[in-house]
């Protein structure tokens, strides 16, 4: 399967629609899907709305837990990548990023989060 890189500085404010959840890779099991290394990997819906074009929703698969991300929050996303893929008479795009951090609020201390209360 082809990755295809994206410039995540084209798709305007990402926001967090769904916090983190492991990946499922049996349902009948609920073993949970791992990279090769052993690493869980996660799950984050992300809203992506740019100029003046209607809010779409992209589920993107990232390796290890991202800390801090919560729903609503504002969110970074780093070494974003899509992947065509097709299965008999289904096909899609899948999304797959190194790394889902949060955007802090100008002037937060470092180490504060942001998004509801209760944390992650």
């Amino acid at each position: 399967m082809q990755s295809i890189p994206v410039d995540t500085s084209r798709l305007g404010v990402l926001r967090c629609a769904v916090g983190p959840e492991p990946k499922i890779a049996d349902f009948e099991t609920k073993e949970v899907k791992k990279d090769r290394d052993g690493n869980t990997i996660y799950s984050v819906a992300v809203t992506v709305r740019q100029d003046g074009r209607r809010v779409s929703v992209i589920e993107i698969a990232v390796t290890g837990e991202p800390k801090g991300v919560v729903e609503g929050a504002e969110v970074r996303v780093t070494g974003l990548d899509a992947f065509a893929w097709a299965m008999g008479d289904r096909h899609g795009i899948s999304f797959r990023a190194a790394a889902i951090t949060p955007v802090l609020p100008a002037g937060a201390p470092a180490g504060a989060s942001n998004g509801k209360a209760g944390g992650a």
